[in-house]
């Protein structure tokens, strides 16, 4: 057996106490611990923390280009990599927009030049149509030559049903999936606020759940139609989990994604018109919650993702009708998500998937299942340790977010990539 560089011992992964063997930037073995002499390796000393695999982000917005003031490309993967993030597919609704090779090739050397020595990988999201207007397809396969690993309209959905119909034809043909938006742009576009009874009190127009499910419901005939894939990004409601399900039971090749926020908050939050609860597509109930949730147990719902949103403190510090919608969450979406486990809602192997193995699948991303030649990206992870989020402790430039000054559980302690340590 080749020689570990890397010892992690007496790590717990699944309730067993493990030593992990690294070399060459891969995983060698996984095995019972022991005391077990090897030569030239460094050991490192897990003393009974978690051993977790890397987690995967399938939606974050860098804002570099053109909005460098809210995030860039080195505090957004410095952000992920101490949120316990690895890989990280950022949107296209940069500026210029990312639709042409050109600013690929810009987002790609960015992330090279913040971490020279290997950090998490950039997999950049071309968009779907020339400047995001929904009107003109944009050269796919440029921008998948160049990098991109799928195409999105992301934060602006396309109108026209024959334009989104011949954007999944042409993305087919370079074998990347469509991610899609889905929101009807007639119904309340960004408003930021559920349409229900909180609304009406509130005093604030609202957005129905309609319309994030007729887009949805459109989508699904659309990918079986055509026989192809869609993923559906940022999924808020139970309408949109029971057309999934309808759609999954019929073959039709869909995957779906939700975030932390749409499982933690309701629209009970936007009390108070906190701008930081202001999202798109909207907090929505209670009932909602659990159909995300009963989702992601019976696999209607295949990944988390953040949908990472950082903006200044000015942006949003001003009425909730005119402020952007958005949740810094790269900082805070492991700890999020971790508590649903640690209150029993979701399994230690529902995690793993939905951060882990489904979205490295879905777009063919480095995946790490500690299996022998698997890529060393791997955390240490302290599931008790308790920290108070503050503007001081997040990595992220965005401070926006409504757990703010909220004591969570559960750290990263050191972060290893392609088995060297870079926290």
């Amino acid at each position: 057996m080749t020689n570990p560089e890397l010892v992690v011992r007496k790590a717990v992964w699944k309730g067993d106490e493990v030593d992990l063997l690294v070399a060459d930037g891969k995983i060698l073995n996984i095995i019972p611990s022991s005391d077990a002499m090897y030569e030239g390796a460094e050991v490192v000393a897990a003393r009974g923390l978690l051993l977790m695999p890397s987690l995967t982000d399938v939606h974050t917005h860098l804002r570099e280009p053109g909005f460098e003031y809210k995030e860039d490309i080195r505090s957004g993967l410095t952000a992920a990599v101490h949120g316990g993030f690895s890989n990280i597919m950022c949107m296209a609704n940069t500026d210029p927009v990312n639709d042409n090779s050109v600013i690929t090739d810009e987002m790609l050397a960015k992330a090279k030049a913040a971490f020279p020595e290997g950090g998490p990988r950039l997999f950049p999201v071309g968009a779907l149509t020339k400047k995001l207007e929904g009107k003109e397809l944009s050269p796919m396969h440029e921008l998948a030559e160049a990098g991109c690993m799928a195409f999105s309209n992301d934060g602006l959905p396309v109108k026209s049903s024959e334009v989104f119909r011949r954007a999944m034809e042409y993305a087919s043909d370079t074998g990347r999936p469509v991610i899609d938006h889905c929101e009807d742009p007639y119904l309340e576009v960004a408003s930021g606020m559920n349409e229900g009874k909180v609304s009406s009190l509130l005093g604030l127009a609202g957005q129905p759940d309609v319309a994030e499910a007729s887009q949805v419901a459109r989508d699904l005939l659309m990918a079986e139609y055509l026989d192809m894939h869609i993923h559906l990004a940022h999924i808020s409601c139970r309408k949109s989990v029971d057309l999934i399900a309808w759609a999954k039971k019929r073959g039709v090749k869909v995957t779906a994604e939700t975030c932390p926020h749409y499982l933690l908050l309701t629209e009970e939050a936007v009390h108070g018109y906190g701008t930081d609860t202001k999202v798109n597509p909207p907090l929505r109930t209670a009932d909602d919650v659990v159909a995300l949730l009963n989702g992601i147990k019976d696999g209607t719902i295949d990944m988390f993702a953040t949908d990472h949103a950082p903006h200044a403190a000015y942006e949003k510090e001003v009425e909730f009708m005119i402020a952007p919608c958005g949740i810094s969450s790269l900082d805070t979406a492991l700890s999020l998500t971790w508590s649903l486990v640690a209150a029993g809602k979701l399994t230690f192997d529902d995690f793993i998937r939905m951060w882990t193995t489904a979205p490295c699948e879905t777009f063919g991303l480095p995946l790490n299942s500690f299996n022998k030649g698997d890529v060393a990206d791997f955390f240490l992870f302290a599931p008790d340790e308790e920290w108070t989020l503050s503007p001081e402790n997040m990595h992220s430039k965005g401070k926006n977010t409504p757990f703010m000054g909220q004591t969570l559980k559960g750290r990263v302690i050191s972060h290893f990539l392609s088995g060297k340590k870079i926290v």
